[in-house]
């Protein structure tokens, strides 16, 4: 019989740590964290969320808030990757990307005074850890929510962001990441994306108006593609469930939207079109122009107004590896600063293909780009404005946390 080692001190720690997750509340989790890392030698340790806007970090447990854009906090989440600096008093400053997957949720900022490989591996073992603790404690307590608001949402805002999946998804052959704005006020865009072991499944939706009934159809037709997904339907028969369902429920509301899927093994990308903006190629560093365009289909909701609807067509494309495709929304490019200057369409692809050129990391191409058209109009949205960015990288490694 195999001798079996007795844990180490530390091993036998890290165990306590993980089963006081379970019985411990949102802070609470936080402070035992904090607990565990002064046992192994470590002299704080502070979670830092973004914001809903991924402007600022905010501490949960006390701390100066944190600029993304000017912090060195931010330069890690930016990059995704560690960052090391002086912490004065002879310690050193860590800080450390919290993911949930491909998601970015903040930063964990650790005081050492030493750091050598095993205190390092322990540190991006505990932002591991940290990182599923807050996905899965926001998901039932208004602690972290409430943190990272700067300001009221709408009732509308907030009854589509209960829909809203993480912002970013993905594995080591496909991702998809989006955003949207206006954070505080949307009316009826949205997005959805899930993924299986060899599909990638998306969402974007645009509802039409600007008030509670539009936040309204955009919910109803995400349940409705969501509901069809999981009953195994094809994108023909998805998009067949959510027209049903809004004509159903709410016969005098329509969106435009598009429902995709990636085959992570082919890369083929296949959409249904509902009178929504012609999903955009990027390939090598350029626009391919008019790759996905195809001809115009009726908005969903219709389908009780015009009684010779014809049976929406499946469109497919063959994806090159490293391809992207962008998919948005019409508040993107119509976005117009106080002289009405629209932001376009050129700028918004060339702010794409440039990011890429500096292999900039698609969550930070799309947290930059939509600030850029936030400014573009000073803030104020007369529409709402979302993108989503879906990459093939079928010849991708495993990325592995590195310093820079």
């Amino acid at each position: 019989m195999a001798e079996v080692t007795p844990l180490s001190k530390s091993e036998l720690l890290f165990q306590e740590l993980v089963r006081s997750v379970h019985e411990s509340g949102p802070i609470e989790v936080l402070e035992a964290a904090g607990r565990y890392g002064t046992a192994i030698g470590l002299s704080k340790i502070t979670v830092h969320l973004v914001d809903l806007q991924q402007r600022l970090l905010v501490p949960l447990t006390g701390g100066p808030i944190l600029d993304v854009d000017s912090s060195v906090a931010g330069e890690a989440y930016r990059s995704d990757t560690l960052r090391l600096a002086e912490g004065g008093a002879d310690e050193l400053s860590l800080w450390l990307p919290l993911k949930d997957g491909a998601d970015r949720v903040g930063v964990l900022h650790i005081r050492t005074p030493r750091i050598d490989e095993p205190i390092l591996r322990r540190c991006h073992t505990l932002a591991s850890l940290l990182a599923l603790v807050v996905t899965s404690k926001r998901a039932y307590s208004d602690t972290y929510v409430r943190r990272t608001r700067t300001r009221d949402v709408q009732l509308r805002t907030e009854m589509l962001r209960a829909f809203l999946p993480p912002r970013t998804l993905g594995a080591r052959r496909g991702v998809s990441t989006a955003v949207l704005e206006p954070a505080y006020e949307l009316g009826g865009d949205a997005f959805d994306h899930s993924i299986t072991r060899n599909t990638l499944h998306a969402v974007i939706l645009d509802a039409m108006g600007h008030d509670l009934a539009s936040g309204l159809t955009a919910s109803v037709a995400m349940a409705g593609a969501r509901s069809a997904r999981r009953n195994g339907a094809d994108l023909a028969e998805l998009t067949d469930n959510v027209e049903h369902a809004l004509v159903t429920w709410l016969p005098e509301r329509f969106c435009t939207a598009v429902f995709a899927t990636l085959d992570l093994s082919t890369g083929v990308f296949s959409w249904v079109n509902c009178a929504h903006p012609a999903p955009l190629l990027i390939r090598d560093r350029r626009l391919v122009e008019g790759a996905m365009d195809r001809t115009p289909e009726l908005p969903l909701g219709l389908d009780g107004v015009f009684t010779d609807v014809s049976p929406r067509t499946v469109h497919e494309f063959a994806l090159e590896p490293g391809d992207q495709v962008l998919l948005y929304t019409d508040g993107v490019t119509d976005a117009h600063d106080s002289d009405g200057q629209m932001f376009g369409l050129e700028r918004f692809t060339d702010f794409v293909i440039r990011a890429a050129s500096a292999d900039e990391p698609a969550p930070e191409t799309l947290r930059r780009l939509i600030h850029a058209i936030h400014d573009h109009q000073r803030g104020s949205f007369t529409d709402d404005a979302t993108i989503m960015l879906l990459e093939w990288t079928p010849d991708r490694g495993i990325p592995r946390p590195r310093i820079d």
